[in-house]
């Protein structure tokens, strides 16, 4: 396929994934949001919705872009506090295995969206096609690291066999890139990823490591856009077309 055809194709997939998503907001719920270009959709047609139906949402954001949009699409940003279970964490993914291990936050927010993926009753994942694989590890794994330990968790990734690339900030590239939290991001190719949840362990047990990319046992569903058709995808069944009967969550 064309270039430019693909990359159309795929951002019309995410809208209908984000469009998708909306069906299990209701009036009164407390949501997380993440971030990604598939949550700028989700983010946007949740304010049109919210005008639209005067619904009644708040929301905890993973990003400080994020929040900015939130804000924008006029929906009522809340601060964590304790005691606080949001009803329902809509956020995207970098890559979706089968039993939906997730590889997520490459664009540097994985430490809060794991934050609220784990104070949430409900994690739903919005992807396009690109997305889905049939074993995480086409993409690298972003690990989230304090800056004063960079060198030293550099090594010790390196020493379990991945080449670990520390990532550059977009519009300053000779800079490092700093999350919203000031730490840095090590972008990790492990040669064999056949077993995330030990990597994962492995990878919280280094000093230094903030959190990492791996989301295993989070998400109940995914709904995935191929084309014309959105699927929802659980773990322990195949792929499934989204019907109006379907409730993933």
């Amino acid at each position: 396929m064309n270039p430019s055809l693909r990359v159309e194709m795929l951002e019309k997939e995410k809208q209908s994934a984000a469009r998708a998503a909306l069906r299990w907001v209701r009036s009164g719920m407390t949501l997380g949001l993440g971030s990604g270009s598939t949550m700028r959709y989700f983010i946007e047609f949740l304010g049109e919705r919210l005008r639209d139906e005067r619904l009644a949402v708040e929301a905890v954001a993973s990003s400080t872009v994020s929040e900015a949009r939130a804000r924008d699409a006029g929906i009522r940003v809340i601060a964590p506090r304790r005691g606080l279970r949001l009803d329902l964490t809509v956020d995207g993914a970098d890559e979706i295995a089968p039993d939906l291990s997730l590889i997520k936050g490459r664009g540097g927010a994985l430490l809060r969206e794991k934050v609220l993926a784990h104070a949430s009753r409900n994690f739903l994942i919005i992807a396009d096609s690109s997305k889905r694989v049939d074993r995480l590890g086409t993409r690298p794994v972003p690990v989230e690291v304090v800056p004063f330990a960079l060198p030293w968790v550099i090594d010790q990734v390196e020493a379990m066999g991945a080449e670990a690339v520390p990532a550059m900030d977009r519009s300053s590239p000779s800079e490092l890139f700093l999350t919203d939290q000031q730490n840095n991001i090590l972008d990790c190719r492990f040669r064999d990823l056949k077993d995330p949840q030990t990597l994962g362990e492995q990878l919280k047990r280094i000093p230094g490591v903030a959190e990492h990319g791996l989301f295993v046992g989070y998400a109940q569903a995914a709904l995935v856009a191929e084309g014309a058709y959105v699927r929802i995808l659980r773990r322990g069944q195949p792929p499934a077309p989204l019907t109006d009967s379907d409730v993933p969550v």
